[in-house]
């Protein structure tokens, strides 16, 4: 059926959006795609949902071409499950909670482990059922903080989440690599550059993790790659290569040295280099051990102090920590917490000090035996030379929370060194292994009759923010840009003129196109819209091929356009649908 401008529901805008912040968001409100609700809620007007259902057919594609089969969960769950599995507290402030009149917790879904397993273990008890792959195209929520950006961090968001179901983890492989090839061939499809980064898997749990980003200037997630190999990872996902240990039977014993006035890294290395240089070279800010106090927020309301020692030369990245631990948040400790601990002295912390107030330690990779440090030795104006880790101190765990540069050494190969790009998060595929599983009871008999414990890959897809995705991918100055594959029509005719005889001409060539099923949006508004106004609207909304009517008609030729080269070509009326039909077919 065509879509006609003087009917469709749409208002197209000249201004930006106050509160919009990337383009994408800007360009989807004056296109007429979305209409924003509530912060992070967002209306989908007739263009926008004709987009995310073009995505979401995709998407359905791809994973019924694999063999995994559609349900569909409500969004609307019970507390019990979710409690099961521990993540009723996990989830903290971000889960939307409410009650009935009969005062029974539920939750508004901000994903779907605990009933996907629960519908298997209800329904399936045997090896023989198995593998099995379900997905499910549901509503999702999350009480975002500070959402932002449009639809690519809101509160009400669409996503594909699926899970296969194996008896060893030799069939979760197999169902892990069969989900990751649909996903690059969804991705693909979709129109825009990505590229598959290591990942954490966060607050779901599991081993393996691999995220599918949007290559995006504006995106949230920061990623690296190898110069060299084809290494890339989420920096929350980033391992440094630890150095081998370092022999120091011949290291002098530690001593501690007056350092007035140098609380800070900066301050001490000028310090070192101007009274105790070194004979083989200048002290660097990699040459100290910086320990850095944090609170970790759990998410039963406990806190906890924790010190982080990295080298000087390296800030603490918080996101990355929070990577690491995730669902704890992570917070610096204020001077009131710091004043609860009297081995502690701000701006001279060692790790003596933090051992005397019982403060868990954990230190980043580098940190490995036999290397020296110069670090707070716990008395203002004060810091302790040769400090060997291993022999004067022993750290209680490592964890990888120093920010990553460019030019870090890559871990995969030998030398290769790291860069950094920013993306959006489109996917995010991982073998969630028992967990869920075991929480919830989810076991078959194996083939020799003995219970197994079932084990689960989870695969996500947000198609709603896929829509924002693949506009900040492929916009341009003027307007939406859209892919083939996506666009809310294939063509966009525009009637061009006051004469009768343009808006006949464009109406019968909308009618050839629908009727050998191309999807046409058709400009048919009289009046007073100038062409100049329906031009501008063509190029804002972004229909990959636009076609004007208009003055050529007399010569008997219509202006075919490519929106996203720009070419423009003139093409014979009586030609024009067998042309276009070409053009949309490819």
């Amino acid at each position: 059926m065509i879509s006609r401008m003087s009917t469709l529901f749409v208002r197209t805008l000249r201004e930006d959006p106050a509160d919009a912040e990337v383009p994408s968001h800007r360009l989807l409100v004056r296109a007429g795609y979305v209409r924003r609700a509530a912060p992070g809620v967002y209306t989908w007007l007739p263009l926008g949902l004709r987009v995310l259902r073009r995505i979401e057919a995709i998407i359905r594609e791809e994973m019924d071409g694999i063999g995994a089969q559609e349900l569909s969960f409500p969004a609307l769950l019970p507390k019990e499950p979710y409690e099961a599995t521990n993540r009723w507290t996990e989830y903290g402030d971000n889960i939307f909670r409410l009650q009935d009149r009969k005062g029974a917790d539920y939750l508004l879904g901000p994903t779907h482990e605990e009933m996907f397993t629960l519908v298997v273990k209800d329904l399936y008890s045997s090896y023989k059922d198995l593998p099995l792959s379900i997905y499910q195209i549901q509503t999702k929520y999350r009480d975002e903080a500070r959402p932002r950006a449009g639809l690519l961090r809101g509160r009400e968001f669409r996503m594909k989440d699926s899970y296969s179901f194996d008896v060893d983890d030799a069939g979760l492989d197999v169902s892990y690599q069969a989900h990751r090839d649909a996903y690059i061939r969804i991705f693909d499809r979709l129109g825009f550059e990505y590229v598959i980064v290591k990942a954490t898997s966060g607050a779901m749990g599991g081993s393996k993790s691999e995220e599918f980003l949007a290559k995006a200037e504006v995106g949230e997630d920061t990623y690296v790659r190898c110069t060299r190999c084809d290494y890339a990872a989420n920096v929350e996902a980033v391992e440094v290569r630890a150095p081998e240990a370092v022999p120091y039977d011949d290291a002098p014993a530690a001593h501690a040295e007056p350092t007035p006035g140098t609380p800070t890294i900066e301050t001490l290395v000028d310090y070192l280099n101007e009274k105790m240089p070194r004979d083989d070279r200048p002290w660097h800010a990699g040459d100290t051990l910086k320990n850095v106090l944090l609170v970790l927020k759990h998410p039963d309301g406990t806190r906890e102090p924790v010190a982080i020692g990295v080298p000087g030369d390296r800030e603490v990245d918080q996101k990355r920590l929070e990577g690491q631990l995730e669902p704890i948040e992570v917070e610096p400790m204020d001077e009131g917490e710091l004043g609860k601990h009297l081995a502690l002295v701000k701006g001279y912390i060692g790790p003596d000090g933090i051992k005397r107030a019982g403060i868990r330690y954990l230190v980043d990779p580098r940190v490995v035996e036999g290397t020296r440090w110069v670090s707070g030795a716990d008395l203002a104006g004060s810091h302790v030379l040769d400090l060997v880790a291993g022999r004067d101190f022993q750290p209680d765990g490592t964890v990888e929370a120093a920010e990553v540069r460019d030019g870090d050494a890559c871990p995969r190969c030998d030398g290769g060194t790291l860069e950094s790009a920013r993306g959006i998060e489109m996917g995010h595929i991982f073998q969630l292994g028992r967990k869920y599983a075991a929480a919830l009871d989810l076991q078959v008999l194996d083939e020799n009759g003995k219970l197994v414990t079932v084990t689960m890959g989870s695969y996500g897809i947000g198609p709603s923010r896929a829509v924002a995705a693949i506009a900040e991918n492929t916009l341009d100055e003027i307007g939406l840009c859209w892919p083939r594959d996506v666009a809310p029509y294939d063509v966009h005719v525009v009637a061009a003129g006051k004469d009768d005889a343009i808006f006949d001409a464009a109406a019968r060539l909308a009618a050839d196109l629908d009727a050998q099923g191309v999807a046409v949006l058709h400009d048919d508004r009289a009046g007073k819209i100038s062409p100049g106004v329906k031009f501008k609207d063509a190029e804002l909304i972004g229909v990959p091929t636009i076609v004007t009517v208009g003055r050529g008609l007399a010569d008997g030729v219509i202006e075919v356009k490519d929106r996203r080269t720009g070419e423009r070509t003139e093409v014979a009326v009586a030609d024009a649908a067998t042309h276009l039909v070409g053009v949309v077919r490819g």
